[in-house]
């Protein structure tokens, strides 16, 4: 609720601060003594657009602060400030601060971290509730009808919520594996002909690499062909160097046992002839590595050409064919799967839309029957509060299907008919400025709703009535007050008695500077200024006497 209201240099309020509790709280006052200038500050601290004229004659800025304490944070206003990065501790006040300078340029801040004015303009629905002449918010917009009338028959709505959920989850699982269908089914002559292509082909991983070194050796040994040979001619036959050097060995090897210097010059020959032999084989196996054959070199450069053809075709490397492979297979393979999953979708999707229906129905039938029970109710309060004429009607229609959503299939109305015999129509298009408020009073008394904002203002309620009328309207705020804050702008001394606390709004002036201040009234204040109301400039023992009364009969 609001707990406190500090305004500086706002009009004719130099430095105002007040504090607010629970229960009924009026502000009273001669007409032209600024009461709505306190409406104003509360709106621009509430994020309502920032008009230079607001800033006090002779200053360069005004500021506007009110704090506000809830036993816990309602959760919309917790998700909002979470979502600003805005820690608020349990038990800690919530202080929402707005400053305009003389240039209309406006700064807004949320427990003094800068915010955004759209952010208070958000809060401003879970804090404040302002019923005036002029409301188009709250019980008069019809966007919040169908959430009232839900709160004030208890409907379960989370079910129809979760019901829709899981059918637009189905539906949109549905539609993406259609799609994919369809697309793979308008794709498959050509997956197909490239899954021909590359199973004619049947790469393998590493291919590429094996066969450009084949293709290698074969054309190194084409351009070695004449050297090896020549090589070969060298190395074979009778009178080859190893031959010889094998002649040699056998013939020093009679002799050496004659001189020490034989005996290492066989030694040295034995080892010539095992490198010679070494080299020969070597020389053997790279004759037979880098054997030239035409057609095994052309058969390895086609596949190679092949290879790499399909991989620029495909947009991938040579190695990454196979893998292309199990894609276009797996793709084929969905069609066919594809067709039993989309029927087992359809099924899931039908079955999830079947449920959301049910509970959708259940819910619209329990509207209908709320709404005559809220009809019935709001009637009977009609009559106390002078619109006896008038009628009420909540209007339950159903949408067509491509306007259903988690709220069900309802849209929600509250209608009015002031005169017999006229027409239903919107509350907000053919009430008067005093009915209108006295038709939001009745509404908030029969819905006796809860969860709405944290504190309800009503701007001159009563404006236009008197007597009896004005003292229903006074019980009805006090109830409604009863079990939080209400903060009513008044000109009834009937309505004025019913108040908790009493603030008494006057205007001043010492001939240069007018000023406007805020008193809250003790017990003699408040007879003193209810007698005001009763009798006008010049209070009288018989208004001190009815002021009395009237404070007694509450």
């Amino acid at each position: 609720m609001l707990t406190r209201l500090a305004i500086r240099n706002i009009v004719l309020i130099e430095a105002l601060d007040l504090d607010f509790g629970r229960g009924l709280g009026v502000l009273t006052g001669e007409t032209g003594a600024g009461k709505s200038i306190l409406l104003d500050s509360l709106g621009l601290v509430l994020g309502n657009r920032a008009d230079s004229g607001l800033v006090r004659a002779g200053e360069d800025k005004a500021s506007v602060t009110a704090s506000f304490e809830f036993a816990a944070l309602p959760a919309p206003l917790a998700e909002l400030l979470e979502d600003a990065d805005i820690e608020v501790e349990g038990g800690e006040p919530l202080i929402l601060r707005r400053q305009l300078k003389a240039d209309g340029k406006s700064k807004a801040f949320v427990n003094d971290q800068s915010v955004s004015v759209g952010l208070l303009r958000e809060m401003a629905a879970h804090l404040v509730e302002l019923h005036g002449q002029h409301d188009d918010r709250g019980l008069v917009n019809p966007r919040g009808h169908r959430a009232l009338l839900d709160r004030f028959t208890g409907a379960d709505t989370v079910r129809v919520a979760q019901a829709w959920s899981k059918w637009r989850r189905a539906e949109d699982a549905l539609g993406e594996t259609r799609e994919a269908v369809e697309t793979a089914k308008a794709d498959q002559d050509l997956l197909l002909a490239h899954l021909t292509e590359l199973t004619a082909l049947e790469p393998q991983a590493g291919e590429e690499a094996r066969l450009a070194e084949a293709r290698a050796d074969m054309q190194k040994g084409e351009k070695l062909s004449g050297d090896l040979e020549e090589l070969r001619h060298i190395w074979e036959g009778s009178d080859s160097p190893l031959a010889a050097l094998r002649v040699a060995a056998r013939r020093l090897d009679r002799i050496a046992p004659e001189h020490p210097l034989l005996a290492e010059a066989l030694g040295a020959l034995d080892r010539a002839v095992i490198e010679a032999g070494e080299a020969e084989d070597k020389l053997q196996a790279a004759a037979e590595a880098l054997v030239h054959d035409p057609q095994a070199l052309d058969a390895a450069e086609t596949r190679l050409f092949e290879l790499r053809a399909l991989a620029r075709k495909h947009r991938c490397e040579v190695d990454e064919l196979p893998e292309k492979m199990r894609e276009f297979r797996a793709a084929l393979d969905s069609i066919e799967g594809g067709e039993a999953e989309l029927d087992a979708l359809e099924a899931a999707a039908k079955e999830a839309g079947a449920r959301y229906r049910a509970e959708a129905e259940a819910l619209h039938a329990n509207r209908v029957a709320a709404a005559l029970r809220l009809d019935k109710a709001v009637a009977g309060e009609l009559a106390p509060l002078k619109l006896d004429a008038a009628r009420f009607r909540t209007s339950v229609t159903e949408l067509p299907e491509e306007r259903w959503g988690a709220h069900g299939l309802d849209a929600v109305e509250f209608l009015i008919s002031t005169n017999p015999g006229a027409d239903f129509a919107p509350l907000a298009k053919i009430a008067s400025g005093g009915e209108l408020s006295r038709f939001i009073l009745a509404q908030k008394v029969a819905l006796a709703e809860k969860g709405g904002a944290a504190t309800i203002i009503f701007d001159e309620i009563d404006r236009g009535v008197g007597g009896a009328v004005a003292s229903a309207i006074g019980e009805r705020l006090a109830r409604l007050a009863a079990d939080g804050q209400l903060l009513a702008v008044t000109h009834s001394p009937q309505v004025a008695a019913r108040g908790r606390t009493h603030y008494m709004i006057a205007k001043s002036s010492d001939g240069t500077v007018t000023r406007t201040s805020v008193a809250l009234l003790d017990e003699a204040g408040r007879q003193e200024e209810i007698a005001r109301m009763l009798s006008g400039a010049e209070v009288t023992p018989e208004a001190r006497a009815q002021a009395d009364r009237l404070l007694e009969g509450v």
